[in-house]
């Protein structure tokens, strides 16, 4: 997210004019509107590999997987993001009968860059908090293997676990399953080699 707000606006000026876009995407934050800017290749690919996971476990259950270009409103913070990937589990609400601004998220990922490190773990997971059907917040690190997940307890707490080896698996407690972390992160630059052959005992 540019860190440069555009004039203030109402929620609903907002939306009518990002539902008019077609080349820029833009998140809005308390009559302020910020431009997102393009994300790298490692950033997309990690996305994709995290939807594509996703979709297979929940393949049989009630939960749907989305990427990218689902808004989601945050009304007790007047917000509405662009999460990386967001599920739901329950039948989805929307903001109106445009049916493409959802108004509950059971989980939701952000995969970090440089410029918004920060920022996801900071003024955006605060933002997110303010979800009441949000149950895990997941960030992703794109240079190193390092997923956190967030996990908001009976309490309202948040706990977080954090997970860097490549061979475990990720419990995702809010969906029923666990995530490969080294799939997360398959075909992405500087990942660690798969585990070498075992030795022929012949030799």
């Amino acid at each position: 997210m540019s860190t440069q707000p555009q004039p203030h606006y109402s929620f609903e000026d907002y939306l009518t004019v990002e539902r008019e876009a077609c080349d820029e995407r833009h998140e809005y934050l308390a009559g302020q509107v910020f431009a997102m800017t393009g994300a790298s290749y490692s950033h997309n690919l990690i996305v994709m590999n995290l939807a594509a996971e996703l979709r297979q476990r929940l393949k049989t259950g009630p939960c749907a997987a989305l990427a990218n270009d689902m808004r989601l409103r945050i009304e007790a913070a007047d917000a509405c993001v662009y999460p990386d990937v967001v599920v739901l589990c329950d039948a989805p609400t929307f903001h109106d009968g445009r049916r493409d601004v959802l108004t509950r998220a059971t989980w939701v990922a952000e995969v970090l860059s440089p410029s918004t490190e920060g920022y996801d773990r900071g003024g955006k997971f605060a933002l997110y908090r303010r979800l009441p059907s949000l149950r895990q917040y997941v960030v992703v690190a794109q240079d190193r293997l390092a997923v956190d997940v967030f996990t908001r307890q009976a309490d309202g707490r948040w706990i977080l676990d954090a997970h860097t080896d490549p061979h475990a698996d990720v419990p995702v407690e809010s969906l029923g399953c666990t995530l490969r972390l080294g799939e997360i992160y398959d075909k992405v630059a500087g990942e660690p080699p798969a585990d070498p052959p075992l030795p022929d005992p012949a030799a």
